[in-house]
Parts: structure tokens; C-alpha cells; sequence
């Protein structure tokens, strides 16, 4: 079997997944982007005087504005998230959530650390997804009305910028030493990250990441295995709901497929 048969077969299995459950992988998708800001909101709830005290004794704020700080978190994650998977009010929850990954990046230095960073920016980029989606459904009351089919339109660039940073969060996880298995496994990833960067192969190339990342995620982010006393609990549970909320912008891709600005769209024209 050639390698052309090969991948002809791989896309006619995502194609096939794509089918089965193109009617409830949207709400999958929604649900697993959105995991990380419910989990973020409900933490600071539950531990709001750690989190007042640490604003409090890092930027020398004072505790009122401590507070405000810990409640404008709360209120705008799981706020966000309420209308997000409610399907009401979208753009403005994900623009609260913007707000809300900005107020963070600086608050708690994140800006300074690259691997947060760059997780970040994949967050916002599964944001942005959500923004193109719904564009789509917005444009969708006016489907009887002739479009210019124009590839520069805000929902083209939306999906393009979110391809863009969701694939930062697999430079997090690449291995920078010798053995056979990092070599192969970071070729292998980068390759799948370029190809969704710029949109080639992407439904397939997606799905492959999908299945990469809930493999990583099971393995090495089980936080319920370590006791919720230590600290590694935390850190655990952090990045296993950071990397379910990217498993969600991919999963997006794969329903919106890749927009105008991909070369998947300019095969078609060729």
C-alpha cells in the first residue's frame, strides 16, 4: 500500500468520524474549551483567600482591591462559560474571557514565563475559534442573501489566528534531548502543528493531535492519582485542564474546518 492510499484512507476516517457526530461535536468542543476557565472559577471560589492574599503580598494592592481582583475572576470565567455553553451573548463572553486571560497574564507574571505564555495565547486562540464559529451562525440567518465568498472576511482570519496559537501549546511540550523517542516524537508533533498552522490536511491533522494530546493528558497530567495536599495536585490539575481546553479548540477546527485562509481552501480552486 503507497503512502497516497495510505493518507486517502486516514481522511476517510476523519471524514467518517466528522460525519457520526457532526451534530453534538460542536458541544463537545464548547464544553472541553471552555473546562479550564469553569475549573479556574470554581478554584477561586473555593480557595478566594489564598488567591486575595498572594495578589495582596505580590503587587502591594491592598486587600479590597485583592478581592475585586479574586471576583472579577470568578464572575467573568464562570459567567463566560454559563453563556458560552448556553449559546447566548458568545462574543461578549469570549471577549470577558480576553479580559480575563490579559488580567491574569499580568497579575501573576505569567507574561515573564514562556511555557504559561505561550498556553495562554493558545487559549485565546481557541477563543477565537469560538468567535468564527459564531460568525458563522450569525451569517447563517442570512443564507439566502448572494455573499461575496471574500477569504480576507473577519471569520477566515479568525480561524486562521486561532490555528495559529492553538498550535503554540504543543512548543510546550516538545523534549529537547537525544534519545530516539523525543527525536521522533518532536518531529512528528511539529509537523502536525505546521500543518494545522497553515491549514493542509487539517481535519486529519487535527484529530491526530486530538488523539496525541488525551494520550499526553491521561499519562502524565492524572492529578486525581496524587493527594489534593500536595502541591504537585495543583500543578497537575492546572495543566490537565489547560490542555482539555486546547483539546477543545481542535476539535472546533475540525467542525469549522479550516476557513478560507489555508491551503486545504486553495486546492479546491486549483
Amino acid at each position: 500500500m503507497g503512502h497516497g492510499d495510505l493518507m486517502s484512507q486516514a481522511e476517510d476516517v476523519a471524514d467518517q468520524f466528522l460525519r457520526v457526530t457532526k451534530h453534538y461535536l460542536p458541544h463537545v468542543a464548547r464544553l472541553c474549551l471552555v473546562s479550564t476557565f469553569l475549573e479556574d472559577g470554581v478554584r477561586m471560589w473555593f480557595q478566594w483567600a489564598e488567591q486575595s492574599e498572594y495578589i495582596d503580598s505580590t503587587w502591594s494592592c491592598g486587600r479590597f482591591l485583592a478581592n475585586i481582583f479574586v471576583l472579577l475572576n470568578l464572575l467573568g470565567q464562570l459567567g463566560g462559560c454559563v453563556l458560552i455553553l448556553s449559546r447566548n451573548f458568545v462574543q461578549n463572553a469570549c471577549f470577558a474571557l480576553f479580559g480575563v486571560i490579559a488580567l491574569q497574564t499580568v497579575a501573576y507574571s505569567i507574561l515573564w514565563d514562556l511555557k504559561f505564555l505561550m498556553r495562554n495565547l493558545s487559549l485565546g486562540g481557541g477563543l477565537l475559534l469560538l468567535l468564527a464559529e459564531c460568525r458563522g451562525e450569525a451569517r447563517s440567518v442570512f443564507a439566502g442573501v448572494p455573499s461575496l465568498g471574500n477569504q480576507s472576511s473577519p471569520k477566515h482570519l479568525l480561524q486562521l489566528g486561532g490555528r495559529v496559537l492553538l498550535v503554540l501549546m504543543f512548543m510546550t511540550l516538545l523534549h529537547f534531548d537525544l534519545s530516539l523517542f523525543s527525536i521522533l516524537q518532536n518531529l512528528v508533533g511539529t509537523a502536525l502543528m505546521v500543518l494545522v498552522a497553515v491549514g493542509f490536511k487539517t481535519k486529519l491533522a487535527a484529530l491526530t493531535l486530538v488523539a496525541w494530546l488525551l494520550c499526553i493528558n491521561f499519562t502524565f497530567n492524572a492529578f486525581w492519582s496524587v493527594p489534593s495536599y500536595k502541591p504537585m495536585h495543583d500543578f497537575l490539575k492546572y495543566d490537565f485542564f489547560q490542555t482539555t481546553s486546547v483539546i477543545g479548540g481542535l476539535l472546533l477546527v475540525v467542525a469549522l474546518g479550516p476557513g478560507g485562509v489555508s491551503m486545504d481552501e486553495k486546492k479546491k480552486e486549483w
